[in-house]
């Protein structure tokens, strides 16, 4: 008979996803072991294989919860009526409040992606091609002359974008809403018109 799952499952899961991703980003992905994820949830090594079967189960799932709700997020927006500088503009900030408390996350992907197997790759990628996409479309109505017979330009300019974001919390990882804001107007601002438009 298998064992039921109990009301708060959702919440516990929600819990050691937080606690496992706060430890793989501060230890590495190889030296933070089950054993370690579980005392510092405060349950047993046996209780956490009742949520996931392996580290790299959890570790998929940490990625796969987070990618898939910043993908959904940022690819959601409501961008009609603006005209391209102001979609990036909004892709920009809404990308920055995003990442906001998710930092661990944000840091294990690097590490993370490639110790998973091949299909789960695939999958977790799929999240981040999708908002690669998403930015290159605007990017090239921004400056179709530029961009449209130059497809390496476009991928260089469109991960320098992401670059920008992708490292902030590296040097403001307290900022606050009012910071992430300022900051993802600097990147717009640097992206559209260069050191002289600051």
């Amino acid at each position: 008979m298998s064992r039921p799952i109990a009301k708060d499952h959702d919440a516990k899961r929600v819990h050691i996803l937080q606690i496992a991703a706060r430890l793989f980003a501060e230890q590495g992905y190889a030296r933070a072991s089950m054993s370690h994820v579980a005392k510092e949830c405060g349950i047993s090594k046996a209780n956490i294989y009742h949520y996931y079967t392996s580290k790299d189960a959890l570790l998929f799932d940490i990625l796969d919860t987070y990618l898939s709700a910043l993908r959904d997020r940022i690819t959601g927006l409501d961008l009609d009526g603006l005209d391209p500088p102001e979609q990036l503009g909004r892709i920009v900030v809404e990308t920055l409040l995003s990442y906001e408390g998710m930092d661990h996350e944000h840091k294990i992907q690097t590490e993370g992606i490639p110790l998973l197997p091949e299909d789960q790759q695939r999958v977790l990628k799929s999240y981040q091609r999708d908002l690669v996409i998403q930015m290159s479309d605007v990017v090239t109505n921004i400056a179709p002359d530029v961009f449209a017979d130059d497809p390496r330009k476009l991928r260089a300019t469109v991960m320098s974008v992401f670059g920008m974001l992708n490292w902030f919390y590296m040097w403001n990882s307290r900022a606050d809403q009012e910071a992430r804001d300022e900051y993802a107007k600097l990147v717009t601002r640097l992206t559209l018109t260069g050191v002289h438009g600051l």
